[in-house]
């Protein structure tokens, strides 16, 4: 008996065929024209009363390029009605079409990223379904528009303008067609995820959760923003906070009033280096060598007026090295701080994972992790689940959520001992 292939020769499997592309998405009425002038609205409005099923919307902003979070193009589709691309530039009042939508659901992916924005110019839902929460609450392993497509619709989506300046005029047929795209397979999508939320049991979890999102509103950052500069950990002195700070707040001014991305005009990484070094002069300031960006020296007496305010300012006006908490500590602290709340913390480490995986539900989506975190510093008087349920609720957690975990949570911290 001979064998196939010679044992001397090295025998390398041929590489597996790549998978076949898959069919595209296509415009099913081609890509409309962008409605510019208020007649053209009246008139898809009117369609969109008279069309039937929910409503696929999705918005597109500048972020990168521009300081607000406004909405540069609104995209809109309904059975019926077909598709519009509207510019909110031009017509910054879109209540007439949502008086024509009225209590018919939308559909969206990613809702949190553009309700804000799609508020702005008078667009709010009454109900809603977000397919990307959908696919979380599902356990699908990747959430993006295209990749849900891929693999609930079998449909390759066209991507690749979602970062380019929305804000720039006129858009182009690239541009356009990308957009269109965004919300043409909203419908077919939803309607597969509704499926197969209904078949695992889930529809529940997501009525609820798309509920929550109708009154949902961006998280305030508080008033030392200036302190999330990446890199700020490498300035340690109460002098040397104080002109990042200054530099930050006369960043955000000059961002705001010319509607500038901040990154685009003076980056992170400029203003921690200034404040470590405190450059002397406005000539030192533009000699450093990592100061740049395209506001550096357009704007460089603006920068060096900041550091002066920074370096005259009284001691009593500068800002503390280490600001009062907000909320606990990082739990790496709490095994020499608080050992009790680090013992609370790891078991419920460990029913939050067992719960993700029996359930198929990123743990992050089951309950926040800075809502566990606040829980687990400072839990609940009653470790009774009635009472565990009721602190939950108050937090800000569905019904869904304090059903699932406060049941193990409560066991496993009776079992972690006395607090």
């Amino acid at each position: 008996m001979t064998s196939d292939t010679d044992p001397s020769t090295p025998h390398s499997p041929e590489a597996p065929e790549p998978p076949a592309p898959l069919p595209p998405v296509v415009p099913s009425d081609g890509v409309p024209g962008v409605l510019t002038d208020a007649d053209a609205l009246a008139r898809y409005a009117d369609k969109v009363a008279a069309g039937h099923g929910p409503v696929a919307l999705d918005a597109e902003r500048a972020s990168g390029y521009r300081y607000s979070q406004r909405a540069y193009l609104v995209q809109v589709r309904r059975e019926g009605a077909g598709s519009a691309l509207i510019d909110p530039i031009a017509l910054p009042d879109l209540s007439l079409l949502d008086t024509a939508i009225g209590e018919t659901e939308w559909i969206l992916h990613a809702a949190t990223q553009d309700l804000a924005c799609l508020a702005e110019v008078g667009l709010r839902p009454r109900a809603l379904f977000d397919t990307e929460l959908a696919g979380r609450l599902l356990g699908r392993e990747r959430v993006s528009l295209a990749a849900l497509v891929a693999s609930e619709l079998g449909l390759g989506l066209e991507k690749g303008h979602g970062a380019t300046d929305w804000s720039l005029r006129p858009l182009s047929a690239a541009q356009l067609r990308y957009a269109v795209l965004d919300v043409e397979p909203l419908p077919a999508l939803r309607d597969v995820l509704a499926d197969a939320l209904a078949t695992a049991g889930k529809d529940e979890f997501a009525r609820q959760e798309f509920h929550a999102l109708l009154t949902f509103a961006p998280r305030d950052r508080g008033d030392e923003g200036w302190r999330r500069l990446s890199g700020i950990h490498r300035v340690r002195k109460p002098r040397n906070l104080a002109v990042a700070r200054e530099l930050w707040i006369e960043r955000d001014t000059i961002a705001r009033d010319k509607d500038v991305a901040v990154g685009r005009l003076l980056p992170d990484a400029s203003i921690v280096a200034v404040a470590t070094q405190v450059p002397e002069s406005l000539d030192a300031l533009l000699a450093t060598k990592e100061f740049h960006g395209r506001g550096a020296h357009r704007y460089a007496r603006r920068w060096w007026q900041a550091i002066e305010r920074a370096v005259t300012m009284a001691t009593d006006a500068l800002p503390a090295t280490n600001p009062p908490p907000s909320g606990p500590p990082p739990p790496r602290a709490w095994a020499d701080r608080n050992p009790p709340a680090f013992a609370r913390w790891e078991a419920a480490r460990t029913v939050i994972a067992g719960l993700s995986e029996t359930h198929e539900i990123p743990a992050e989506n089951l309950l926040t992790p800075e809502l566990l975190r606040r829980l687990a510093w400072e839990p609940p008087d009653s470790l009774d689940p009635a009472d565990m349920r009721t602190v939950l609720r108050q937090a800000g957690a569905r019904d869904w959520q304090a059903d699932l975990v406060v049941p193990p949570l409560a066991a496993a911290w009776a079992s972690a001992g006395p607090s």
